[in-house]
């Protein structure tokens, strides 16, 4: 293809640790090496994205950079035989938005095995409403309910308001379990229309900490927040439960003895979204295609235009965002 501009978000580094943050024209011809060329059409926002757009050089070493984990679209050009051109495609995870261009701009270039095919029962503007945090939620909703079944009781999910754990507390909803959710914001209105039937605020959930273990509440957990909140929730589990954890947010350290899963028999599961294996990537995206798409999907997030996220970086960053953002490009 002839070299030609598009539109993209850019981080430039003028000069060191000063980052700026524009929308402007970039060079196709400028884009990494790879097998396929996407046109995206629809990215959505998430909360490593915005530390990318931020300079944050644990999520990206090199800039000038276009940040957008997410990526949805049409193949323009492809070099391999199983991506064709004019198929449509998801792109989430891997090195895209770390130090490879990604769904920030109207096209990325990327290595064929990233690619996954849409699956039927769904479109690339459903696609990126779920994007990395439905995929992740969808992992971790695999892997508990390989054990748990709605009838051995409530799950917990934390960080319930956020991306990864509103997705996961409406698909599991949507399958027939009782849902409890941990929040740390006032406003419930997301969590009651997605089927959530029991709501604790952070600092109540986390009113009693130090006993080794805990009154047993919860056949399983999904953990999205890590630190305090998590070991609260493993030393609450049922006997046999199985806990979920998928990120950080509240702190990387895991404050808990061995008692829960050497009284109990508690299963601690990490999620790696990032590694996770094509065969498995692929059986996620047809659930959330089929079986785990939930009614309220359409009314979880905001759609914007690529000139207006800036304003929505800096809102995720502070917290205040409360709904997901799926962006049109």
């Amino acid at each position: 293809m002839d070299n030609f501009s598009y539109k993209a978000l850019t981080v430039e580094e003028p000069e060191k640790n000063k980052f700026i943050r524009q929308i402007k024209n970039v060079n196709i011809n400028d884009l990494p090496k790879g097998d396929v060329l996407i046109r995206v059409k629809y990215s959505s926002l998430n909360y490593k994205d915005a530390l990318s757009a931020t300079g944050n050089r644990g999520v990206t070493r090199q800039y000038p950079h276009t940040p957008g984990i997410d990526a949805a679209g049409i193949v323009e050009e492809s070099n391999i035989d199983t991506v064709k051109k004019g198929e449509k495609v998801i792109v989430t995870s891997y090195d895209l938005d770390m130090n490879t261009a990604g769904g920030f701009g109207q096209y990325i270039r990327v290595p064929g095995e990233w690619v996954v095919k849409l699956p039927d029962g769904i479109d690339l503007k459903q696609s990126m409403i779920f994007g990395t945090a439905g995929f992740t939620a969808g992992m971790s909703i695999f892997k508990l309910i390989q054990t748990i079944r709605p009838e051995h009781g409530d799950i917990l999910v934390t960080g319930a308001t956020g991306g990864v754990g509103s997705l996961a507390a409406g698909i599991l909803s949507h399958l027939g379990y009782s849902v409890t959710a941990v929040s740390g914001k006032p406003d419930t209105t997301l969590l009651n229309n997605i089927g959530v039937k029991t709501i604790i605020a952070r600092n109540d959930f986390l009113e009693n900490t130090k006993p080794p273990v805990l009154k047993p509440q919860w056949a399983g957990v999904i953990d999205t927040v890590g630190g305090k909140i998590l070991a609260t929730a493993i030393k609450s589990t049922k006997p046999n439960g199985i806990v979920t954890c998928c990120g950080n947010v509240a702190s990387p350290d895991l404050p808990i003895n061995v008692f829960p899963f050497i009284l109990r028999g508690i299963s601690l599961l990490g999620i790696d979204s990032q590694h996770c294996p094509m065969e498995f990537r692929s059986k996620i995206w047809e659930k959330l295609a089929t079986e785990w798409k939930f009614d309220m999907l359409e009314n979880i997030y905001d759609e914007i235009f690529i000139d207006q996220l800036n304003d929505k970086i800096e809102r995720i960053l502070k917290g205040e965002l409360k709904k997901g953002v799926e962006i049109n490009l």
